[in-house]
């Protein structure tokens, strides 16, 4: 298979991890493409027919792709022996044009695709940014860049598969360029005299050809910090600056194993796991456990992250009102929450009982308390129970007494019992206030 045609079919490679459910190849080989990748090792796909090169045949979604399975032993000129497997997949079937192992050597010059974007960015721009101030005259000069790319490359291909046995790679970008250059600034064809420039530019990228390319290899690194590539490898076996390669031997196999037939460094196989540990109660698991207890009790977000021990109130309010607009539980008003058979049937609110004339506020509070122990109690509740007309006094008293271990504060605003309230509370001057003598 001519090298000129690879190149042209191949184009850019694609990612491993944006290929593993076969939807990127299937829309590749849907535009007419023609594709070569690397599978992971782990992958097992089923065999549909077995090629005499030692490749076979298997379908990713409904794309009939060909797999060749070949471990790479490469010999470098100081010594070193590096030695890998590939797992390709490909589009091109037919092991008679396309034997397993020229497309193997093939696939390690995937990465000349940043040559290309080398002669984009800096041959053609000259390492110039865009000139064009809108998105219109954006998008207009990078189609012209890109046209002008694919003539020049067609231009080069075109010349050296006249020569035979002439390597594509030995093409200059450059010279394709310049020539062109040359011929639109001389003017050559303006008055209508006979001009070929694709021939003009084919003859000065033949007689200017490049030196073949050498083959290396090394460890991949970048210089950005961040990378994973950034630093060596401690378990890297390919040298870390730019080595010669000797030899290169590549065995295709001819029988698929029925276990891994080699080890890829970067897509290893994966470890016998151990087996997972018993689940822990979710936190909504918990949140129910408290809440059946007194199916009827509404709760504020903090008494009930007190009762399953959570430390961050303000978040495990935000999930109690999303469990409460998912239908979770059931939310009767702000920052309440309770546990319901029937969400439509809420049960109502206690009646406070009456309170004798002549007692104190901070008695008629723990009487009203009293009677309803499972219910978060506020100042307007209890207030018309005292026969008091200032909430906000009230509010503020039933917020001193429990901080002062008087009754417990619930949520904000909302009282009930203390677990353990002080054996002989000291009254002050504004607990023996009566009733009576407050507007």
């Amino acid at each position: 298979m001519a090298r000129g045609r690879c190149r042209k079919e191949f184009g850019v490679p694609t990612g491993g991890a944006s290929k593993r459910d076969g939807k990127l190849l299937a829309q590749i080989a849907d535009t007419g493409a023609q594709f070569l990748v690397r599978l992971g090792s782990t992958r097992r796909l089923p065999t549909c027919d077995r090629l005499p090169d030692g490749s076979y045949l298997t379908r990713i979604r409904h794309v009939t792709v060909r797999v060749i399975d070949a471990e790479i032993t490469a010999a470098c000129t100081n010594g070193s022996t590096v030695h890998d497997g590939y797992r390709l997949v490909t589009t091109l079937l037919d092991p008679a044009l396309d034997p397993a192992e020229q497309l193997v050597r093939l696939y390690h010059e995937r990465w000349e695709i940043e040559s290309a974007y080398y002669a984009l960015r800096h041959t053609l721009m000259q390492g110039r940014v865009l000139r064009s101030g809108d998105p219109v005259g954006v998008e207009q000069e990078v189609w012209a860049l890109l046209t002008l790319y694919q003539l020049l490359r067609t231009a080069m291909v075109d010349a050296v598969e006249s020569r035979p046995g002439t390597d594509p790679d030995r093409a200059s970008f450059t010279v394709a360029l310049e020539a062109a250059r040359d011929q639109l600034v001389t003017g050559h064809g303006a008055l209508g005299e006979d001009s070929d420039l694709v021939g003009r530019i084919g003859e000065a990228v033949l007689a200017h050809l490049l030196p073949a390319r050498r083959a290396r290899i090394s460890a991949r690194r970048v210089k950005c910090p961040l990378s994973r590539y950034a630093y060596p490898d401690p378990e890297e076996t390919r040298p870390l600056s730019s080595t010669r390669v000797g030899s290169l031997v590549i065995s295709i196999h001819t029988v698929q194993p029925t276990t891994p037939s080699f080890i890829s460094r970067r897509h290893p196989f994966p470890t016998v796991t151990p087996p997972p540990k018993p689940r822990e109660p979710s936190l909504i698991d918990r949140a129910y456990a408290v809440l059946r207890l007194a199916p009827g009790r509404r709760w504020g977000a903090r008494e009930l992250a007190r009762s399953i021990g959570v430390d961050n109130v303000s978040s495990f309010a935000v999930l109690l009102a999303r469990w409460a607009r998912h239908g979770l539980i059931h939310k009767p008003q702000a920052g309440v929450y309770m546990l319901l058979d029937d969400p439509t049937e809420t049960p109502p609110l206690p009646v406070p009982p009456s309170i004798a004339p002549g007692t104190s506020r901070l008695e008629g509070a723990l009487a009203v308390l009293r009677s309803a122990p499972w219910h978060s109690w506020t100042a307007r509740e209890v207030a018309p129970a005292l026969g008091i007309t200032n909430v906000a006094s009230l509010n503020v008293q039933m917020a001193r007494w429990a901080r002062e271990g008087l009754m417990t504060r619930t949520r904000r605003g909302a009282y009930a019992l203390a677990s353990s309230p002080p054996t002989s509370p000291r009254p002050t001057e504004k607990h023996l206030l009566t009733c009576e003598n407050t507007a």
